[in-house]
């Protein structure tokens, strides 16, 4: 009955045989998840303008690897991107994929990294240099990903990819999440969209907060779930142990956002700096002087060579950043959060919940403050000739984000709001007991990664280890 009532009975006989394979397994555990699994097949014979079977907001990685598994499927998909690309983080600056134990990568990430490997030996020859430095696909160009990604998104007939647009509003019927609307972002065109399914892909959690879900923003206390790292926390990440300053307690506070950069070594691919960027003010940076002298930019004692980071900055005002070797003389460098001087913690306030003017205006002080920190490195007469020397080597690439001034388009957003689901994943499903994570019988994927945070507040008075967060 609940097939007919779903009108499932249109569907291919194959279809039929295997959603039935699912009702004889899901009936006996979550009545839910059968129905959340049936949304996923409607009937798409009598598709109209601007109604999809899936609408997946967020041109980041996890909304490609959605319209893909949607639109491999057979569905009929809408993928709607904020940006004027497609891949988030990955096609913006974050080339390096941090990954402890490579064994546990599957499905479509581990194609897209199996897609990087082959365009480098296609493109460069199996004994180049570049195909070394790729580190068998999980190392790559932001052009590179960007690339890839579009390319397996085309191969798929049913996957319309419309970029530039940010969602208005939602239309909520009954509890249930019946159509959108975007605007693009360029010429204000407003769309509906209708679909079965929506999929929340962004990095903020937009949509389901615009259709009126429930959503955790800032810091639990320790208490709440009994999570030991929860809070407010100063943590000597290398002596491994709490500090004074350590409460515990919630407030409304993000880790910090960054841009990750994807800077050149080669000189002619290089956009130099010719002027600071717009408010540049050098005493933001100055306190790394202090972090210089105290040894704080040094090599970290877990320092292994050969996992990326290059070693003739540790010691020296560069270690302001994390720079790793890419291929075609380029570079992942990440903003090291680990200097008290971390200029960054903080600035992401407001962010979240703003307006599109309001993030926009957020976006541009992350990027200025970025600017200025290569600036302050690379001119800055106080830094000592040869940090100035070493941060010189590092240029923005002429062939990387050309329509966005050689920078990247997307600001690491890296905590936002958090759904609340029918399980909240904790602390204790990473670490576990005794150091194993807890295992669930309706797992359906597994993630892997250390717990981390970037600093939540700039330095404060008696800081002298880390930053808290």
């Amino acid at each position: 009955r609940l097939l007919q009532t779903f009108e499932l009975k249109e569907r291919p006989p194959s279809s039929l045989a295997l959603i039935r394979r699912k009702v004889e397994h899901v009936m006996s555990s979550h009545l839910h998840g059968f129905l959340a699994f049936l949304f996923f097949f409607p009937a798409t014979a009598s598709l109209k303008a601007g109604q999809a079977d899936v609408v997946v907001l967020g041109g980041t990685p996890g909304g490609v690897a959605s319209a893909l598994s949607a639109g491999r499927s057979g569905r009929h998909v809408q993928l709607v991107a904020y940006h004027d690309h497609l891949g988030g983080m990955m096609a913006s600056g974050l080339g390096k994929s941090d990954i402890e134990n490579r064994d546990m990568i599957v499905g479509i990430f581990k194609e897209y990294v199996g897609r990087v490997y082959d365009h480098y030996v296609k493109t460069y020859g199996r004994d180049h240099p570049n195909v070394e430095l790729c580190r068998d696909g999980y190392y790559y160009e932001p052009s590179v990903a960007e690339a890839v990604l579009e390319g397996m998104l085309a191969e798929v007939p049913t996957i319309k990819v419309m970029k530039g647009w940010r969602l208005d509003s939602a239309q909520v019927q009954d509890d249930r999440l019946s159509s959108i609307d975007i605007l693009h972002r360029e010429t204000a065109d407003r769309q509906t969209l209708r679909a079965q399914v929506f999929i929340d892909a962004t990095y903020e959690g937009d949509l389901y907060a615009a259709a009126g879900a429930e959503f955790r923003l800032g810091r639990e206390a320790r208490d709440e779930f009994d999570e030991p790292h929860a809070g407010v926390i100063y943590f000597d990440y290398q002596a491994k142990k709490m500090l004074r300053g350590t409460t515990g307690a919630a407030d409304d506070r993000l880790p910090a956002y960054t841009y990750r950069l994807c800077l050149t070594t080669n000189p002619d691919n290089a956009v130099r700096l010719t002027e600071p960027p717009p408010d540049y003010h050098r005493e933001v940076y100055t306190a790394y002087f202090d972090d210089l002298r105290a040894g704080r930019l040094d090599a970290p004692k877990s320092f292994k060579p050969g996992r990326g980071y290059n070693p003739k900055h540790f010691g020296t005002l560069v270690r302001a950043l994390s720079v790793t070797d890419l291929p075609n003389n380029k570079t992942d460098v990440n903003i090291n959060p680990r200097p008290l001087a971390f200029p960054f913690p903080e600035e992401n306030r407001g962010y979240v919940t703003g307006s599109e003017d309001e993030r926009q205006e957020i976006c541009r002080r992350h990027r200025n403050l970025t600017l200025g920190l290569l600036w302050f490195l690379q001119n800055d007469a106080e830094v000592p000739a040869e940090h100035r020397q070493l941060a010189n080597e590092l240029h923005l690439p002429k062939d990387e984000f050309g329509d966005n001034g050689h920078f990247p388009f997307q600001l690491y957003v890296r905590e936002a709001r958090r759904l609340v689901g029918e399980y909240t994943l904790t602390e204790h499903d990473i670490t576990g007991d005794d150091l194993q994570p807890r295992r669930h019988d309706d797992s359906i994927a597994i993630g892997e990664f250390p717990i981390d945070s970037f600093p939540c507040r700039k330095r404060q008075p008696g800081d002298t280890v880390v930053l808290e967060g």
